[in-house]
């Protein structure tokens, strides 16, 4: 997380019972800090997403064989998969 932000805890959680069990979440900072712990959870979200997409991309024909291969067979043993794979 942002140099900004860590290492810190934000948000204290307390868990009330009232008509079934409800957790309570008290909010210990500021809108503006709540803009930036929001920024720094989009940032990790778009780089996950990046990350994913070029593996994908990378591995696009290892992964239409399996496709291909579930398609018919329904299931992959260990060995055949790492046939697949290699």
């Amino acid at each position: 997380m942002d140099e900004k932000l860590a290492p810190r805890t934000f948000g204290q959680r307390e868990e009330m019972i009232f008509l079934g069990k409800e957790i309570h979440e008290r909010r210990d900072y500021s809108e503006k800090t709540a803009e930036v712990i929001d920024e720094e959870v989009s940032k990790y979200i778009s780089g996950a997403l990046k990350t994913a997409k070029k593996t994908i991309e990378e591995n696009k024909e290892k992964i239409n064989k399996i496709v291909t291969t579930l398609i018919a067979k329904e299931t992959i043993e260990k060995d055949e998969f790492e046939k697949l794979v290699a």
